[in-house]
């Protein structure tokens, strides 16, 4: 049984199509989606989404459910799923079944991004030479790390001016969009901004799940190097803040839908003793529910 599910946010630039999947009268899987004619995409708005499942839920029954969701888009009229498959790092537990899903369907991998991840549990997090100069610069140009409420300054004294010069683009949050996801989760969004003598000189925006601190944004002025500003908050927020998350993920540094990457921001993330991980996106034909009739024998 399906539910359909608006979203409050992105409603302006998405034509929102996401699903809520029972069995019976219990909820079994969220999928944030919007729709572009006859496609189905997980959310383009969305960092992070794709087939959320219950934990409870096994193999047998996540087959049936996916099997039910094709079947239901292609009476809708809908011939591809286009499917973002949520970071391993972020599940609670371990849920390899879209790639098993992908294997019987005949999906096609129509991406595979990079992310860059500190795993906490490791024994010794090695930190480049070069970081560790830039928390000298930080320290000795009597830098402050502030956590605050307040997301306007940094969208609009640094990350907006920064995106706008150097990519032509806008964030994908708007502020009116960042302050109502903080307004809705102020445990989970959190900002942290850096001031050189009161002036906002850098700052980032992290987006906190049970396991997980993902720098969603990050952003400085044109001093950043001199200053040692992101270095000297990255250490802070890594060493000290959330020091006791299992991960801490620095995103992707992909550029033409995962075909490029930015060597330069690639580099300062791993010298941070970031390692990569991936995150797929598969494309799936709705007609091929049919796929998933004798599985089980």
């Amino acid at each position: 049984m399906f539910n359909r599910h608006f979203m409050d946010y992105h409603n302006d630039r998405f034509s929102d199509y996401s699903l809520l999947v029972y069995k019976a009268d219990k909820l079994v899987a969220v999928i944030p989606a919007n729709r572009e004619k006859n496609k189905l995409y997980s959310h383009q708005g969305l960092t992070y989404g794709g087939f959320v499942i219950n934990s409870a839920l096994k193999l047998k029954d996540t087959i049936y459910a996916f099997k039910s969701v094709l079947q239901f888009l292609k009476a809708e009229g809908i011939s591809h799923f286009n499917l973002k498959v949520l970071p391993s790092i972020y599940s609670s537990l371990a849920s390899d079944e879209i790639q098993y899903l992908s294997f019987l369907l005949e999906g096609k991998l129509t991406r595979r991004d990079v992310l860059s991840v500190i795993n906490n549990s490791e024994e010794k997090i090695k930190t480049s030479t070069l970081r560790k100069r830039g928390v000298k610069k930080g320290e000795a140009n009597n830098l402050i790390i502030k956590e605050e409420e307040d997301f306007e300054s940094f969208w609009n004294t640094i990350l907006i001016p920064n995106l706008k010069e150097k990519f032509n683009k806008n964030p994908v949050h708007s502020l009116k969009e960042i302050q109502f996801l903080h307004h809705k989760f102020p445990e989970n969004i959190r900002q942290f901004n850096v001031y050189k003598e009161n002036k906002l000189v850098a700052g980032t925006t992290i987006f906190e799940t049970k396991h997980v601190a993902h720098a969603q944004y990050i952003s400085a002025n044109k001093h950043k190097q001199e200053l040692g500003s992101l270095d000297f908050l990255f250490r802070y927020l890594i060493q000290v803040v959330f020091k006791d998350k299992l991960y801490f993920d620095f995103g992707i540094s992909n550029e033409n839908e995962g075909q490029k990457v930015n060597e330069g921001l690639l580099y300062w993330k791993e010298s941070f003793g970031a390692r990569t991980i991936t995150q797929d996106f598969y494309s799936f034909e709705t007609k091929n529910h049919v796929n998933l009739e004798r599985v089980f024998q």
